[in-house]
């Protein structure tokens, strides 16, 4: 079945952001509950959006980064096996976890870089407050890294194309998605915070980290199949 690799990618990018956002439910989330049943929908839509934004910023960077990377075969074939550990790693983090805090080992410096941010930026708009919150954050931009290598070393299901291929349209495509799938996160979890005024259960936000999780192993799993197959075919 053939797509029209513009349609996919966007598509790629819609999903992936949607499932990434959610998790884990760190600074961009908790921020955007605690103003939210403060100020209300509006404030935290905007703070919503101008993470969506440097989330944007962060695609744009990895997706330039890996312009005509893949014409080399053995490059292709490491970053399909890097992603693969990635993204089962994470997976099974967040599906296993009895928190809906799970500390990585960026936190620190994470902290360190958000912190300096704070005091030479000064953000005191909630979109400004979205934007450097996510600008400070070193994990969105290594999770973006990988998400775009294994965008474009993956075939989607059921074709025989990348899911974002080497090309500048299908690119913005994919970063275009990615800002409406994380505004539309974003916005879903502002309206529904706003309107329970603050009364998300751990339980819920724990169940939805959960979720993402398991769709992290999936597309683990399927990346692993497919190195097995790629290594199998070549095979001499």
């Amino acid at each position: 079945m053939e797509v029209h690799p513009f349609f996919l990618a966007g598509m790629a990018g819609f999903f992936s952001a949607l499932i990434f956002s959610s998790i884990p439910v760190g600074p961009i989330n908790l921020t955007i509950l605690n103003e939210g049943c403060k100020r209300g929908f509006l404030w935290a839509f905007l703070i919503g959006l101008g993470a969506a934004t440097m989330e944007a910023i962060y695609c744009t960077i990895a997706f330039t980064g890996f312009s005509s990377f893949f014409e080399n075969r053995t490059v292709k074939a490491l970053m399909e096996v890097v992603s693969f550990i990635f993204l089962l790693f994470l997976g099974a983090k967040f599906l296993t976890a009895q928190t809906v805090n799970v500390p990585t080992k960026l936190d620190a410096a994470s902290a360190k870089l958000g912190a300096h941010l704070n005091e030479k930026l000064h953000p005191h708009s909630a979109f400004t407050t979205g934007f450097v919150r996510v600008m400070g954050n070193l994990g969105v931009l290594l999770t973006w890294l990988v998400i775009a290598a294994y965008l474009m070393s993956h075939d989607a299901y059921l074709t025989s194309q990348p899911w974002v291929a080497d090309q500048l349209n299908a690119k913005a495509a994919c970063i275009a998605g990615v800002l409406l799938g994380t505004n539309f996160w974003f916005c879903a979890l502002s309206f529904s915070v706003s309107r329970s005024h603050g009364r998300l259960s751990q339980k819920t936000l724990l169940r939805m980290q959960h979720i993402s999780g398991f769709c992290l192993l999936v597309a683990g799993l399927y990346g692993g199949a497919h190195v097995i197959w790629q290594l199998t075919r070549h095979r001499i």
